[in-house]
């Protein structure tokens, strides 16, 4: 995500719904066998701003969110590295160079120069023979649409370079999508959700193989991209605005909708997403603060600390029962957003904590298989539904 957004202030249901009605004490042990036998993906880390800037995802001290200590300590079995792509780059039309650098960060400085521990990958496939080699899988998404800089070549090229899924919009509207984020500030959509150009991205995506990412877009651009879309989409890093009432988050109505047509919501763990309380005190202080500060000016940063409190782990939980309660536990995955936010739940404060939230989950009911596929069988299923929808359509003619 990153920190401008803080700018933007049932199938089988019936049969889980009993699991929430109890907790349970579970042992170090338990949660270690089933964390373990989890594939967990992740579909959106932002560690990529900070090593195209020279930071090393190996080294030893963890003074964000992500690094690969932390990464193997939290168990994750496949990483979505967030290219991501400021709106300020479509000012002289940067947005393509941005990409490319953002790309080659990800190619170069994580995967080519940690070749034991990270592997490249771009299917469904790819990822489950790279986990069961004891590596990390790692994968592409770009956040923000400008990024194609409204072409369908570029689109191509970026899937051709291992782009696997596509947001939209960042917290701009572009040419052809609207974005909560300008939704919130005007009040108003430009296009009224997608143009005629971006529905053709879109089929030009399920032609292609790559998953549409709702996150961020108005609430009609969603409504649009779901009746386009001929795959399954997902919110990459999206909760439940019935908690968390910000225009980043989704409606019940969006969620159940999602989920009928095989998509997946994968929970953020931003404290304002998460947490009604944590959204109004940071309304509160940035009524008189600057917002563009808090990524680059540590004082900024830790004042907003101080001032907004966090999550908590149980409010993670929370988002996931939601999700579970109305569209059912295939509709629900993880996509944290570590590393693109100032604020992280207590007890999931980095990739390292993963294993609390088995235990939390655990705790609250779930099974083991519904862990598993919260951590990644949602996922991979939507994956293999785009992938064989590109495969139908190998013949088409490309637009």
């Amino acid at each position: 995500m990153r920190y401008p957004c803080l700018s933007v202030s049932i199938c089988g249901l019936f049969a889980f719904l009993p699991a929430f009605a109890q907790t349970r004490t579970v042992t170090d042990a338990e949660v270690q066998k089933i964390h373990k036998s989890a594939l967990l993906i992740d579909t959106h880390n932002d560690i990529t701003s900070r090593t195209v800037d020279g930071y090393d995802i190996g080294t030893a001290k963890n003074d964000g969110h992500t690094n690969l200590t932390a990464l193997k300590e939290g168990g994750v079995g496949a990483q979505f590295f967030a290219v991501y792509v400021s709106a300020s780059y479509v000012n002289g039309n940067h947005s393509a160079r941005r990409t490319l650098d953002m790309i080659d960060t990800v190619r170069h400085d994580i995967i080519a120069r940690y070749p034991n521990d990270f592997v490249f990958a771009t299917t469904a496939d790819d990822i489950e023979r790279i986990h069961k080699q004891g590596k990390i899988a790692a994968l592409m998404g770009i956040e923000g649409g400008h990024a194609i800089e409204d072409s369908l070549r570029l689109l191509r090229d970026y899937y051709a370079l291992g782009i696997r899924y596509m947001t939209l919009t960042h917290t701009n509207t572009n040419n052809w999508a609207d974005s909560s984020g300008d939704i919130d500030k005007a009040g108003v959509e430009r296009h009224n959700g997608l143009t005629d150009f971006g529905k053709q991205v879109v089929r030009e995506m399920n032609r292609l193989g790559m998953i549409v990412d709702i996150s961020h877009v108005a609430d009609k651009t969603f409504w649009d991209a779901l009746e386009v879309s001929s795959a399954p989409i997902f919110a990459s890093h999206s909760s439940c605005r019935a908690l968390a009432n910000v225009p980043r988050n989704m409606t019940d109505e969006m969620i159940v909708a999602l989920a009928k047509k095989g998509g997946v919501v994968q929970v953020n763990f931003y404290c304002e997403f998460l947490s009604q309380k944590s959204e109004d005190a940071s309304k509160a202080f940035l009524a008189t603060h600057d917002a563009s500060k808090l990524e680059k000016d540590p004082a900024a940063l830790e004042a907003y600390q101080k001032s907004v409190p966090p999550a908590t782990l149980a409010d993670v939980v929370a988002h996931i029962d939601h999700i579970v309660k109305i569209a059912g536990i295939n509709a629900v995955g993880v996509g944290s957003d570590f590393d693109g936010i100032p604020c992280a739940p207590q007890g999931l404060e980095d990739v390292a904590k993963f294993p609390n939230l088995t235990r939390a989950l655990l705790e609250k009911g779930y099974s083991a298989d519904d862990i598993r596929k919260i951590y990644g069988g949602n996922t991979l299923r939507v994956m293999r539904a785009v992938e064989a929808e590109a495969r139908k359509r190998a013949t088409e003619p490309r637009p």
